[in-house]
């Protein structure tokens, strides 16, 4: 079963406005993961949430773009938005942003 992914405004926007080289490199990789390929290098759960992050490496960029799963359909990723960073640890904001942003979908659903 192929796993659908879908971009919130935010990440659309994001993958619009980075390096083509490098959002190929992220489409790359979500396209491996929709076809179920394990790799905790390119999707990977942040600890203690519900977030997940694709993440990718491109130059000396860490590409993150953060999502979840809509637990009522299984086979469905939502990317909430991304951000570019320079170091491999995550900035606790950008989680918490993904959490509401999390939140709001549901609550909206």
């Amino acid at each position: 079963m192929e796993i659908k992914v879908i971009y919130l405004p935010e990440a659309y926007d994001f993958l619009k406005n980075i390096n083509e080289t490098a959002r190929k490199k992220i489409l790359f990789n979500v396209k491996k993961v929709r076809l179920g390929v394990k790799d905790s290098d390119i999707f990977k759960k942040l600890n203690n949430t519900d977030i997940w992050e694709f993440r990718t490496l491109y130059g000396s960029n860490y590409y993150r773009l953060f999502s979840f799963w809509d637990n009522q359909t299984k086979s469905l990723i939502v990317a909430t938005h991304g951000i570019v960073k320079k170091t491999s640890k995550t900035p606790k904001k950008e989680i918490e942003k993904a959490e509401l942003i999390r939140k709001c979908y549901f609550d909206n659903k």
